[in-house]
């Protein structure tokens, strides 16, 4: 069986989560809880992952899978998925999940500058250039990406609805939604589906 190094509040987690269940492999794989921070790597798949980083997808056959786009890949090729479409679509879909992948570091950099770096040597102007990319992203999906998030169901769309739900858990105090009717909208359809709402975070 594979197994899963994960933990309920990651939003990379909480992706390969989703495609799971989008794919039907749930039942496939055991779910391994796991946390730290880089400089207490707690009980992190160390052995699995050189990189000390969650998810880490361990498996019977090869060598432990990471990170979150490998893993997402990986699972929707064996379940003969179709998250990743065919043709010049997929560098679309590619580049929405980088882009909200980009929005998941940033988040997370500005929850460990709070959390892990001692508050003598905390950054306030880094922090809010972290937000500066976040908010260009946001406009960018608001702006450019609508179609693709309404199209059919993709990496890209569910990259995109965890990184939304991470600003929610995070950064609330930020308002993402705010002048983005759009994305506000499609955010509230897509976090309904059964696959986002059996593993929301977890607070």
């Amino acid at each position: 069986m594979l197994r899963l190094y994960y933990s309920a509040n990651s939003p990379y987690a909480r992706k390969v989560l989703v495609t799971l269940v989008e794919t039907g492999q749930a039942g496939d794989v055991a779910l391994v809880q796991a946390s730290g921070t880089p400089v207490d790597p707690g009980n992190l798949p160390l052995a699995q992952n050189p990189l000390g980083k969650i998810p880490t997808l361990e498996r019977p056959d090869g060598p432990a899978l990471y990170d979150s786009r490998v893993i997402c890949r990986y699972l929707d090729h064996r379940a003969d998925g179709r998250l990743y479409p065919q043709g010049d679509a997929l560098w679309d879909v590619l580049t929405l999940e980088a882009t909200a992948d980009g929005i998941m570091d940033a988040a997370l950099l500005m929850v460990y500058e709070s959390r892990v770096r001692p508050e003598d040597r905390r950054m306030p102007d880094w922090v809010e250039g972290q937000w500066t990319k976040i908010a260009r992203a946001l406009d960018a999906l608001e702006a450019r990406w609508l179609g693709t998030l309404n199209g059919p169901i993709s990496i890209g769309q569910i990259a995109v609805g965890c990184a939304l739900g991470y600003l929610d858990l995070r950064h609330a105090d930020r308002n993402w939604r705010d002048g983005r009717p759009g994305l506000a909208g499609w955010f509230a359809t897509f976090s309904a589906r059964p696959s986002m709402t059996a593993h929301s975070p977890a607070g």
